[in-house]
């Protein structure tokens, strides 16, 4: 799988608009303390658009190809194969990766263990249905020899995350323009015709099984109405 396709989308006029407001995304989403770990998925060239790699010290980007902002320290490795520890990073920003991973659902896998409880996901995917990205994709040949990707929609990615016991928080689409943003319970999956990109933030969540103690028999403390017998007054008369 390629990302070329990316790449060039970015050269061209509309791609550049979006370079620009997903830099703003981007910048804004990240809510981790400069002292904590944060890792991209896949190298895009223009970190420094969005993160000050010189304050942010444990700022990674991790590329198959090494791909990425000089500034930024670097990990030549597979996505669906993280050489990292479990639960030892705060945040993961996954910027239009998924698309061209073959192994799309292990590299979910992979993001989830290493992923601190209550750590921070943010997901940037192309947006299946918008009518742009169809048209590159069909009507131009040089697009479409570069695309070789997979449209993964809004709705499949979040079921993905719920399916690794994510907390969708905020859905994000990219227009022309600017970003439209929903909620806690205004998250659907039902995707705009006219945004080209979509962007999911999540939480991961861990739930852990309380075990239950086996009741013991007690004997009750509690009178049982009628279990008494109360003497009754004789009269006797003479």
């Amino acid at each position: 799988m390629k990302r070329k396709f990316l790449f060039d989308w970015y050269q061209t006029p509309r791609g550049k608009l979006l370079q620009g407001l997903e830099a703003d995304y981007i910048q804004r989403a990240i809510t981790v303390s400069c002292k904590q770990t944060i890792l991209q998925i896949g190298g895009l060239g223009w970190e420094s658009e969005f993160i000050d790699c010189t304050l942010y010290k444990k700022f990674t980007i991790l590329d198959a190809k090494g791909f990425g902002c000089e500034l930024a320290r670097k990990i030549q490795a597979k996505a669906y194969c993280l050489p990292l520890k479990s639960d030892s990073v705060d945040m993961i920003i996954v910027p239009h990766l998924l698309e061209f991973d073959a192994s799309r659902f292990t590299t979910m896998r992979e993001i989830e263990r290493v992923l601190k409880p209550e750590g921070i996901i943010v997901v940037i995917n192309f947006n299946p249905w918008s009518i742009w990205v169809r048209y590159l994709y069909l009507w131009d040949i040089k697009w479409a020899n570069s695309w070789r990707g997979h449209f993964i929609s809004l709705a499949r990615t979040l079921d993905w995350l719920r399916l690794l016991n994510f907390e969708v928080i905020m859905v994000s689409e990219f227009g022309l323009d600017n970003v439209t943003s929903k909620h806690g319970k205004a998250v659907t999956g039902s995707g705009s015709l006219t945004s080209t990109a979509y962007a999911v933030k999540a939480i991961k969540r861990r739930y852990n099984l309380i075990p239950l103690a086996p009741v013991k028999n007690a004997q009750s403390s509690l009178a049982i109405a009628g279990s008494l017998s109360v003497p009754v007054p004789v009269n006797h008369h003479e």
